[in-house]
C-alpha cells in the first residue's frame, strides 16, 4: 500500500512538474495586458543634453492602501544638480529578510525622485513570492515621487521604512539614475518577467550598483533577503554613517516622521529630519 501511494504521488508530481514547465516555457512577457492602476504606466526617460524628461512619473494621493487619487506627471531632471542617493528598505514584517528596496535620488533644490523595481500585477494579482517564481508577474520601474512610494508604504501600508543615506560621489549617484532610467526604457521595447530570486527589486539594483563598486557585491543570502542588505551596504561603508548598524536602523526609521508630516509640502526633507519628530 505504502509502496503504491508512494509511486502514485512521485506520478502526480512528475505530472505537474511538466505541465509546470510546459507553461513555463511557452509563456511570454506582455506589455499589453489588463493593468493594475499603479503600474497601469510604464515610464520613459527622454535625454537631452544635461535634462532628461521623465513620462509617468508616478504621484498618487492616497487615502488609504487602496484608496487613491491616480496622477501620473511629466517631470524634466536636470543630471547635474544630482546631490544625493538614498537605500530604502521596507521590511514585509518586521525582523524577517523578505522586503522591498528601491532607491531615491535627490537634487541640489531638495527635490527628490524615487525609483523602485517591482512586479507588474494585473488587477486581480497580489503580490505573492511563490507566484513571483511562476512567471505570473512582469518587470517594472517605477519612477516616482516621495510621497508616493514612501508614503504609500510608511502611513498607509504600515510597513517600517528605513531611508539610508548613501555615501558616494555626483559622478556615481548620475551614473545610478542615468542607468536605471537607460534600463526602464529598455523594458518598454523588451519585457521581461519578474522572478523572485533573479529579477526582482534587490537584484537589478546590484545590477547597477555592481557597475560602479569594486569588487562587486556578490549574490548571496542577503541579497536573496534584502530585509537584510542595509548589513551589505553598511559593512561596506556604503551607508553614510558612523552610527553602528543597530543604531542607524532606528535613526533612519522614517514611520513617525512621515506621519506627521504627510501634508507638509517639504514631506522629503521633513523624513530626513530625526529633529521633525520619530
Amino acid at each position: 500500500m505504502l509502496r503504491v501511494a508512494a509511486i502514485g504521488g512521485g506520478a502526480a508530481a512528475l505530472a505537474l512538474a511538466v505541465l509546470w514547465v510546459s507553461g513555463w516555457l511557452g509563456a511570454s512577457p506582455e506589455l499589453s495586458r489588463d493593468w493594475a492602476t499603479d503600474h497601469s504606466v510604464l515610464p520613459s526617460a527622454v535625454f537631452d543634453g544635461g535634462l532628461v524628461t521623465v513620462s509617468g512619473v508616478r504621484a498618487f494621493e492616497f487615502r488609504s492602501p487602496d484608496d487613491f487619487t491616480p496622477r501620473y506627471e511629466e517631470r524634466t531632471y536636470d543630471l547635474s544638480a544630482l546631490s544625493s542617493v538614498w537605500y530604502v528598505v521596507t521590511p514585509f514584517r518586521e525582523g524577517g529578510g523578505a522586503a522591498h528596496t528601491f532607491l531615491s535620488f535627490g537634487f541640489d533644490d531638495s527635490t527628490f525622485v524615487s525609483i523602485s523595481v517591482e512586479a507588474r500585477r494585473e488587477p486581480d494579482e497580489s503580490y505573492s513570492l511563490w507566484a513571483g517564481l511562476l512567471r505570473r508577474y512582469e518587470v517594472i520601474y517605477v519612477v516616482g515621487d516621495e510621497r508616493d512610494l514612501i508614503g504609500v508604504r510608511a502611513i498607509h501600508r504600515g510597513n517600517s521604512v528605513r531611508l539610508y543615506p548613501v555615501r558616494a560621489d555626483r559622478a556615481s549617484i548620475r551614473a545610478l539614475f542615468v542607468g536605471m532610467l537607460e534600463r526602464a526604457n529598455e523594458l518598454r521595447a523588451r519585457p521581461e518577467f519578474y522572478n523572485t530570486l533573479t529579477n526582482n527589486c534587490m537584484t537589478n539594483i546590484l545590477r547597477h550598483v555592481n557597475t560602479l563598486v569594486d569588487p562587486p557585491i556578490r549574490y548571496g543570502p542577503r541579497v536573496l533577503l534584502p530585509g537584510y542588505s542595509d548589513a551589505i551596504a553598511f559593512r561596506r561603508g556604503m551607508i553614510d554613517t558612523e552610527l553602528s548598524l543597530e543604531d542607524a536602523r532606528r535613526r533612519f526609521l522614517v514611520n513617525e516622521r512621515a506621519v506627521r508630516h504627510a501634508d507638509q509640502p517639504d514631506f522629503s526633507v521633513r523624513i530626513r529630519d530625526a529633529e521633525a519628530g520619530g
